[in-house]
């Protein structure tokens, strides 16, 4: 793994704790929309955990396994299962689901990091693209809890 990588691959490893942060930071409760209409900070984490198991580990495991996968746009709602009705059930989820991601990028090596897929919005990306984009989108909604 190249110094980018592993950032990259780091950056990725903090979202968990880092959203952990916010919600406690925050004012409103964590299973309170900070504006009506928008997803409570619980809500938040259920979506990044779906957005793991059914956007990014399929995608990761597709470059392992096709010559050059294409993928559709998929918006997940929100991640259903055992502690989804509290958020430190939420945010156990997501910590595993987000494990389990970084566990597919650290068995990639490094021929793997160079797979390439197609994204029928963003194009040819490559598995540092594709977690870039990952890394985006929990940043938009690390932003999202935090109200800003």
């Amino acid at each position: 793994m190249t110094p980018d990588q592993r950032r990259l691959r780091d950056d990725l490893a903090s979202v968990p704790a880092r959203a952990r942060a916010l919600a406690e930071a925050s004012a409103v409760t964590p299973d309170v929309a900070p504006v009506p209409g928008e997803w409570s900070a619980r809500e938040v984490i259920l979506h990044l955990a779906a957005v793991e198991e059914e956007v990014w580990q399929p995608r990761l495991r597709a470059l392992e396994t096709e010559t050059f996968p294409r993928w559709p746009w998929v918006e997940p709602g929100l991640w259903s299962g055992p502690g989804d009705e509290t958020f430190e059930g939420a945010i156990a989820a997501y910590g595993a689901r987000r494990s389990a991601t970084l566990a597919l990028l650290d068995g990639l090596g490094e021929d793997g990091w160079s797979r390439r897929g197609r994204h029928d919005t963003f194009g040819i990306l490559d598995v540092a693209a594709l977690m870039r984009i990952a890394l985006d989108h929990d940043e938009e909604h690390l932003a999202q809890m935090a109200g800003t």
